[in-house]
């Protein structure tokens, strides 16, 4: 029997932290054998250091081990990273210069032109760009990144359809769950009975990220996709679930049915390598005049498939769609 991979996780405390425990508990392949927070918690068992946060206990096994500085060495044989922004590019790159893998959820290191920005069923392709990091982490350590937790549901329902037709523009408005936030997050006084019509930095992810992801890997380079994307964000009352509403412009006539086939049947290399974490379908397709609802539908393929419904032609571009995805799990933890 094949041995599992030794994971350490970098702000393991933390909502995102806590999230890929949870998703790595009884894993096949992988194992959690280091956890790495602040100096608050550095030197306690992870049991008193974390306040448990998610629905269901706190697996036993992760209980005893030994919060840690987020530095190396740690004992593992590859790193998951939640760190916050402002200190992932320093700690996640000590990490890769010695030798380990870095899976990152954090911004830091997305747009930079050597550093994959993954979403598998998407651009699996774009891990050759790895190949240009060996001058810069010569021990065989690197850095890959996952999406924005609110361009991954986007992009998800854009790439099937831009692969078939094109897509030209598309215009997206989100509502975004206040988890997206963190913990404590949003004040509840601004969020109850409120929606808020801005959320830092948002809407230049999501416009930036996706021509990146939408892109094509050409001479070990990513030639971003002429794509022209205007992002609107709102945070609203909702726990768990982040919808987008979109409108796009496409490049080649579709017909609904074409553009109906074409995502309900998407699906790419890890369903087709089985992996654990991989739906059997990426997107799930609701015809009720009513759906995607967060807490109806947020939870599909265990918090990895993208829900679209209100697919229907539109009077300005050619066709919009609502997509919903659960923002801790295909948007942070699960997109790792």
């Amino acid at each position: 029997m094949t041995s599992k991979l030794r994971v350490g996780i970098l702000g393991a405390t933390g909502m995102v932290g806590q999230r890929f425990i949870q998703l790595l508990e009884n894993h096949p392949q992988f194992e959690v054998t280091a956890v790495a927070a602040s100096d608050r918690s550095q030197g306690k068992s992870y049991g008193e250091a974390c306040t448990w946060r998610l629905t269901g206990e706190m697996p036993l096994a992760i209980r005893s081990l030994k919060v840690q500085a987020p530095a190396p060495p740690l004992d593992c044989d590859l790193v998951f990273s939640s760190l916050p922004g402002d200190i992932a590019r320093e700690t996640e790159s000590s990490f890769a210069a010695a030798g380990y893998p870095v899976i990152s959820n954090s911004s830091a290191f997305r747009m930079d032109e050597d550093v994959p920005l993954l979403i598998p069923e998407v651009n699996h392709e774009h891990l050759g760009l790895l190949v240009q990091q060996r001058s810069v982490f010569p021990s065989g350590g690197f850095i890959v990144t996952n999406p924005n937790c609110s361009t991954i549901g986007l992009v998800l329902a854009l790439a099937p359809i831009h692969r078939a037709f094109g897509v030209e523009a598309t215009i997206a408005t989100t509502l975004q769950a206040i988890s997206g936030a963190g913990y404590p997050g949003v004040a509840s006084l601004d969020i109850l009975d409120n929606v808020l019509p801005y959320i830092g930095g948002e809407e230049e992810k999501i416009e930036t990220e996706t021509t990146k992801i939408l892109g094509d890997f050409e001479s070990n380079a990513i030639k971003t996709a002429p794509i022209k994307v205007s992002a609107q964000c709102h945070r609203v009352n909702v726990a768990d679930g982040h919808m987008v509403a979109a409108r796009i412009k496409l490049k080649q006539h579709a017909s609904l049915d074409d553009l109906r086939n074409v995502l309900a049947t998407y699906t790419s290399l890890p369903q087709e390598l089985g992996l654990h974490s991989a739906p059997q379908y990426p997107i799930v397709i609701r015809d009720e005049q009513d759906r995607p609802q967060p807490k109806l539908d947020r939870d599909a393929g265990a918090g990895m498939s993208v829900t679209i419904g209100r697919l229907r032609a539109d009077a300005v571009f050619d066709y919009r769609f609502v997509s919903l995805s659960h923002n801790t799990i295909r948007g942070a933890a699960g997109a790792a």
